[in-house]
């Protein structure tokens, strides 16, 4: 490759660097907002789903030193920085292309695990604290109530009226009965929560593995310009 052809190689590399440092952020960002969620609805969520935001926050971290990596070894034109730049995307491809299909495959699972954990921590209401504050959180925030129905308190509270949480929408200092609750089960508004950030983890771990591809097919050329010309002189 001439000169003038290995100039252009590297300098888009190094913006091509830029952008990736920029996902590395964007990545790491939408992990921890997407861990965030999960956090508040810790109680009705598998700790298998918190891998998915863990992976998404590891990779942010790690994209955006690779990036580093990759623009000092553009500019340098240092053939082993190059190099090590080119395998450390390669094993982070796979890793995303791994959460991502990970992700996917998630979904099938999510409405059982619901209903079960949903079920078990609704009999804890007013019991426990952690357990009433989680369903309080999720009613309000959702604007739902009960797992599937409202009625599916009165085997807990064995009352007329319900947690204030289901009734958001009139005065604290009303009584919450079944005409005046949110008539939507929990479960389905959580479950579309849920499925959603699973495909967001899905698409856009396998959409950046993808475009990472550019990046490692740019440090391949200009480390094989680079060794080209040193062997030359």
């Amino acid at each position: 490759m001439d000169s003038f052809g290995m100039s252009c190689v590297k300098y888009l590399l190094f913006v091509f660097n830029l952008l990736f440092a920029i996902s590395g952020i964007v990545i790491f960002t939408v992990g921890v907002l997407i861990q965030q969620m999960y956090y508040t609805y810790q109680q009705f969520i598998d700790d298998k789903f918190f891998s998915a935001p863990m992976l998404l926050i590891a990779v942010g971290v790690i994209v955006f030193i690779v990036a580093f990596f990759g623009c000092c070894g553009a500019i340098r034109e240092s053939n082993f920085m190059l190099i090590t730049f080119a395998i450390l995307l390669c094993v982070i491809f796979i890793t995303e292309v791994a959460g991502g299909v990970t992700g996917y495959l998630m979904q099938d699972d999510i409405h059982d695990m619901l209903e079960s954990r949903m079920t078990t921590a609704m009999e804890k209401y007013n019991i426990t604290k952690d357990y009433t504050n989680s369903w309080d959180v999720l009613q309000f925030d959702l604007q739902c109530c009960g797992v599937n129905e409202p009625k599916d308190w009165e085997k807990v509270l064995k009352s007329p009226t319900l947690p204030h949480s289901c009734c958001s929408n009139i005065p604290v200092e009303d009584q919450c009965t079944y005409d005046k609750a949110y008539q939507k089960g929990c479960l389905q508004s959580l479950q579309t929560t849920l499925e959603h950030n699973t495909v967001l983890v899905g698409g856009f771990g396998v959409g950046v593995a993808c475009v990472q591809l550019v990046g490692v097919i740019f440090a391949c050329c200009l480390a094989r310009s680079i060794r080209q010309e040193y062997e030359t002189v």
